[in-house]
Order: C-alpha cells, then sequence, then structure tokens
C-alpha cells in the first residue's frame, strides 16, 4: 500500500487544503470524512473552503455548515459566493476572473475539487478551471452520486474510520435542511458509497473515500 506524505514539516508548517465546491453541500458530500481525518491527524492545518453557487438559504446552509466543520482549524477562511446555481458555463467569465484572484492568495498543498466526468455542467466547469488554475499541486476529484449515474472507477481511496463516517452523515441531513426533499439525499444513501469504496480499497474499517487523481510527481522516495 502506497503511502502518500506531504513535504512539510508538521511541527512548523501547516497542511493547507484548499476546498472547491459549486454547491453548498458538495464538499461535505465529496470529502468530509477525508478532512475530518485530515484535521484530526495533522498539528496545523490550513483550510480555504470555496462554495461557488450559493444564494439566498443554501449560502446561509453553506456557511454554517463550514463554520462547524471547521472550527478546531486555527487558520481559515471560507469563501461563499453566489454564482446562479446550474449557468455556471455561463457566468465563465466572472467565476474564471475570481480562480484567477484565488490563485494569486493561496498555494495549497492538496485540492479538493468535483470529479471532471460529473454530468452536471456546475460541476464539470469547476473541475476543469481546477486544473486549469492549479497546475502544480495534487488535486483530488471528489464524487458526488445522483440521478445521472455518472459514478465511475477511482483510483485513488482515503480509508475513513466508522465514527467519523456517521458524524459525516448526520452532519449533511442537519446543515442542509433546504435538501430534504431529494430522494437520494439520505443517510443511507451516503453510507452506502463509503461502504461500498471500503470494499473496493480494502479499508481495515470497512469504509473509504474514493477520489479521481489524474496526475501525482514523486519527487523523493526512500525504500523502508
Amino acid at each position: 500500500m502506497l503511502t502518500v506524505t506531504f513535504d512539510i514539516n508538521p511541527e512548523t508548517q501547516p497542511l493547507h487544503i484548499l476546498c472547491l465546491g459549486a454547491h453548498s453541500d458538495d464538499i461535505e458530500i465529496g470529502c468530509l470524512g477525508t478532512l475530518l481525518t485530515l484535521i484530526n491527524r495533522y498539528p496545523r492545518v490550513a483550510i480555504t473552503w470555496v462554495v461557488l453557487g450559493a444564494a439566498n438559504e443554501r449560502s446561509q446552509e453553506a456557511l454554517e455548515s463550514a463554520s462547524i466543520i471547521l472550527k478546531q482549524v486555527a487558520e481559515q477562511k471560507i469563501i461563499i459566493q453566489g454564482f446562479r446555481d446550474g449557468f455556471l458555463p455561463y457566468l465563465g467569465i466572472e467565476v474564471k476572473d475570481f480562480f484567477e484572484e484565488l490563485k494569486q492568495s493561496i498555494t495549497p498543498n492538496l485540492i479538493f475539487t468535483h470529479y471532471r466526468q460529473d454530468r452536471h455542467q456546475d460541476h464539470r466547469f469547476i473541475s476543469d478551471l481546477t486544473w486549469s488554475t492549479f497546475r502544480d499541486h495534487l488535486i483530488l476529484e471528489y464524487e458526488i452520486p445522483k440521478y445521472d449515474g455518472d459514478l465511475s472507477s477511482p483510483n485513488f481511496f482515503f480509508e475513513i474510520d466508522e465514527k467519523i463516517c456517521k458524524e459525516k452523515t448526520l452532519h449533511l441531513i442537519q446543515y442542509f435542511s433546504s435538501q430534504k426533499s431529494r430522494q437520494w439525499f439520505t443517510e443511507d444513501t451516503f453510507l452506502a458509497l463509503m461502504r461500498l469504496r471500503g470494499i473496493e480499497s480494502n479499508a481495515a474499517s470497512g469504509y473509504a473515500e474514493a477520489f479521481y487523481c489524474r496526475k501525482v510527481l514523486i519527487q523523493r522516495f526512500s525504500p523502508e
């Protein structure tokens, strides 16, 4: 099993993570278990949390959810944009300008973004902009279950403790009441996907979150 380590001194440097989501619950659905595990594991974590399309009720949901998740993270920045849901590709100039400004302000060690083959047009657009904007970073594309049936075969797995899995599912139901009418937005949906990915990765806990990792550069290799 390959172990990924970051080129930082965990005692003096934070692990800087950039989380990108098109909508208010995307980051939580795609990688909340992994984020909670990293927050618990690293002495210092810095997180920039960006939601592009969240307005009105969904904007408040996004802010409240992120604030709760990051309450133990000393170095954090939450950015909630109000770009129109479902129209991000048609607002290309404005969204592209936002990404260019974001690039000037941060240099993350790890980026979470949408799966490039996601059938939701907003998700695909954010993924494309992530890759065209951040070209020298470790990028992991997360997955979101939905009606379109666009789940594929991920190649990067992060083992999640069962307790954190349950914490994730409860958080989603508690903080995103606007989505409760959707037939797929249920605890068993999210838990089932993590269980399936746990089987595929032979995770000791039985659960995992899965990602698509398209490029990895190995700079140093030290056999043990």
